[in-house]
């Protein structure tokens, strides 16, 4: 690119860093705050979300305010197919003699539902800013990313400084596999330009201390499984011994699926091999991060973890567990009472919601079909046995090697916001973009990263945003671009 080194040799980090924090301090976190109020909760968990409303609520809402920002030569269009999620595309042409390369920024605004277990005074829909957190459904998956990537770019141009073209992304429906996406890609994407840089705020952080790079991400499927055996429920003592129990036949099913002693998948098929470079980056951040690793979760049993162990107590084989290897998780289930409704009755139908993290190279429609086979096919006791997947499966994405100027500059932003190292680590979670955006533009580098770090708890109760992280990482963000101008380090 033709620009010369002087010119990005212009930022001033400390100037830049005070822009940031303005804007998150007097727009950032009070749009958080009313959007933490908006149950808009992704299409798998509200089939009414159409009617409801609220889905279209924040994504007018975020068109609002990016509207508002002085951003010359920003253009934005709220776009909605018929009977899919909106999305919300914004363009800001390059400054300077900048080239022709697009930096492509991606974020969500749907959410998860409710989950229990939330703190007294604190709620899914009910935002709370405490100790430099603000508590609440979706502010950290991913409500901040449209604001904060527009702040990166406000926080370039204020200095008058020559960066890419940049076009940002905005959907609602990624809590739900990203399946209403794909129409907007394909009808987006020559639009798109040339993207050399993928900037995606939807991921975590192994610390507050310093930036962090996601490497890998997860695949997900998912879908319910369901036992039945009578028409209706049947006195146990009259009955059991005789028929079989729904429970019984499901434990037999899952495992087929899973070893029960060490939760490792038995299927063949549904494991990979894992990249050198992945396992060295693990022993590195296995070496930052220790037994943190774990003692971050809220156990159960003592309050700091040690009543209740691990899968494994080794920091580098936790962190392969929850992102190269394939798991199941029972995330709901029917056909059982209260336990204060529940009588002596042998009970005629038990069914499970599965969720199954696939590694990053593992594709998710076969593993679907294979999934549907291995539990339907000869069923105990000839039980009626359904497996019904669940819409928008998805395929997990391992980054492309990241590119020596890409490296430094991160180490950069790093040391520059952090005063540490870029880390890198991968992710159990899944961004189904990531996968297409990776085919659709081989040559792009990829900036995956968030403000899902240590008890931040995504998807669970007492979620919240690490409001300082979350400010530095702005800035990191806004400097990476810069040096994405000349893939020179700023």
């Amino acid at each position: 690119m033709a620009i010369s080194d002087e010119i990005i040799a212009k930022l001033d980090p400390k100037a830049l860093q005070a822009f940031v924090d303005g804007k998150w301090d007097k727009e950032i976190v009070p749009n958080l705050t009313q959007y933490i109020e908006i149950p808009a909760k992704s299409p798998m968990f509200d089939a009414a979300w159409e009617q409801n409303g609220y889905i279209d609520k924040v994504a007018r809402d975020a068109a609002d305010w990016i509207r508002s920002q002085k951003v010359q030569g920003l253009t934005l269009e709220l776009i909605k197919l018929p009977g899919r999620t909106p999305v919300l595309f914004f363009e800001v042409p390059a400054t300077g003699n900048a080239g022709t390369d697009t930096v492509f920024m991606y974020g969500h605004l749907d959410k998860q539902p409710e989950f229990s277990g939330w703190r007294n005074g604190f709620g899914p829909w009910t935002p709370r800013y405490v100790d430099d957190k603000l508590y609440g459904r979706g502010g950290a998956d991913d409500g901040y990313a449209v604001y904060a990537a527009l702040t990166a770019i406000q926080a370039l141009d204020a200095q008058n400084l020559a960066r890419p073209r940049c076009v940002g992304l905005i959907e609602t429906c990624e809590e739900s596999g990203s399946y209403d996406l794909l129409p907007y890609i394909d009808a987006l994407k020559p639009r798109l330009g040339e993207v050399s840089l993928v900037v995606c705020l939807d991921s975590g952080a192994g610390n507050y201390d310093q930036l962090w790079l996601s490497t890998s991400l997860r695949g997900a499927i998912s879908g319910s499984l369901e036992v039945q055996v009578l028409e209706e429920g049947v006195h146990s003592g009259e009955s059991s011994g005789v028929i079989p129990s729904t429970f019984r036949i499901m434990r037999q099913l899952i495992d087929r699926l899973e070893d029960s002693k060490t939760g490792r998948l038995l299927p063949s098929n549904f494991h990979c091999e894992i990249p050198a470079e992945r396992l060295q980056q693990a022993r590195q951040t296995a070496e930052i991060l220790g037994d943190e690793v774990w003692k971050n979760y809220p156990w159960s049993c003592g309050a700091d973890g040690n009543s209740v162990l691990p899968m494994v107590d080794d920091p580098f084989k936790a962190l392969i567990n929850r992102t190269w290897n394939p798991t199941l998780s029972v995330t709901g289930a029917e056909g059982l009472p209260p336990l204060a409704d529940a009588g002596n009755v042998l009970r005629p139908r038990t069914a499970f919601k599965l969720s199954i993290r696939l590694p990053p190279l593992v594709e998710a429609a076969p593993a679907v079909e294979e999934l549907k086979n291995l539990l339907e096919v000869d069923p105990p006791y000839n039980a009626k046995v359904i497996f019904k997947p669940s819409q928008g499966s998805a395929t997990g994405w391992n980054a492309p090697t990241t590119e020596p100027w890409l490296s430094r500059a991160l180490d950069q932003a790093s040391n520059q916001y952090f005063g540490a190292p870029c880390g890198y680590i991968g992710q159990g979670g899944t961004i189904p973009l990531m996968n297409m955006l990776e085919k659709g533009f081989p040559k792009a580098q990829f900036m995956v990263c968030g403000v899902l770090g240590p008890k931040s708890n995504a998807h669970g109760p007492n979620e919240f945003l690490h409001v300082p992280f979350g400010k530095k990482l702005t800035a990191a963000v806004a400097q990476v671009i810069a040096s994405a101008a000349t893939k020179q380090v700023a």
